[in-house]
């Protein structure tokens, strides 16, 4: 199976969740179109702008770099509400700081704790470090999907999104190998997230819920 992520998580509130879900009911958000790429995330188009993600924004926004053997591609089209727009980017950015820890092999980069805090940080440091450990990284492509954003307040948020995890393979950076494992349900992963607007505007993950193999997201 392909368990390159793995669903270690903490899970959010019973109230978290069920906003979740409610805000995952009758949206009709569509995939990103070629004039709606996102800053920080390669849109997976025929000719994608680069290989390594970059978040290198005003505001003293970290730069996120990716080597040339990965990347993450999302998929939504923005929303047209600036807030809402404003929450999917930096889940964006959140998913790929925990990523360039990986590849970097440290938890000590500056993307990691700008755009995750409180449980989600630290499920992310004990998550990479799982890699770290292990001496193992990610190659390939990770597509994430069907978004939704919910908005309770100007200052807090729910995401939900999927992954599919079937071009993306675990490899052991000490020998090189990359293990590849056949596409099973499992190679598909539910995400529930909360967010949090922090006193510089920054949209940071404060919680994270994953359900591996989700109906939701197979194919």
């Amino acid at each position: 199976m392909n368990r390159r992520r793995p669903t270690l998580l903490a899970a959010l509130t019973l109230t978290a969740a069920a906003a979740l879900t409610l805000s995952a009911c009758g949206s009709d958000d569509k995939p990103a179109s070629d004039n709606d790429k996102i800053a920080g995330a390669d849109t997976g188009s025929e000719k994608p702008a680069s290989p390594s993600p970059s978040a290198s924004d005003t505001g003293g926004r970290p730069e996120i770099t990716f080597p040339g053997d990965a990347k993450n591609v999302f998929e939504y089209q923005k929303t047209g509400d600036t807030t809402k727009d404003a929450v999917l980017k930096d889940s964006t950015l959140g998913v790929n700081s925990v990523d360039e820890a990986i590849f970097s092999g440290s938890t000590d980069t500056k993307a990691l704790g700008f755009y995750n805090t409180e449980s989600a940080l630290s499920d992310s440091i004990t998550y990479v470090l799982g890699y770290v450990d292990k001496k193992r990284t990610w190659v390939g492509e990770t597509r994430y999907f069907d978004y939704k954003v919910n908005l309770v307040d100007e200052n807090q948020a729910y995401v939900t999104y999927c992954s599919d995890e079937s071009k993306s393979f675990i490899k052991d950076k000490k020998t090189g190998k990359v293990e590849d494992t056949p596409t099973t349900a499992d190679s598909y992963v539910l995400y529930n997230t909360k967010l949090a607007k922090n006193a510089e505007g920054v949209w940071q993950t404060t919680d994270i819920a994953s359900d591996r193999g989700s109906e939701t997201c197979q194919p």
